[in-house]
């Protein structure tokens, strides 16, 4: 590696809201605070919800009716 041309690099201690610390190497410093990690975030815990969008939809093709009919016709 060359001489003067990298960022310095810091083991950064990296501080979650819910109490999860970790370390890291970084260019931003010494201690990261983050509001969300893998310990806590919904995706990762299991406690994601999911939507149901079927009313959109149905709402939206109501509104619209079949607009691939109309693009085809042109």
């Amino acid at each position: 590696m060359k001489n003067d041309i990298h960022p310095k690099t810091y083991k950064a201690k990296v501080r979650c809201h819910c109490g999860y610390e970790s370390e890291l190497l970084t260019t931003k410093g010494e201690e990261l605070e983050v509001e969300i990690c893998s310990n806590c975030h919904p995706f990762y815990t299991g406690k994601q919800r999911f939507v149901d969008t079927a009313g959109r939809i149905d709402r939206f093709r109501k509104k619209y009716g079949d607009l691939n009919s109309l693009a085809q016709k042109k």
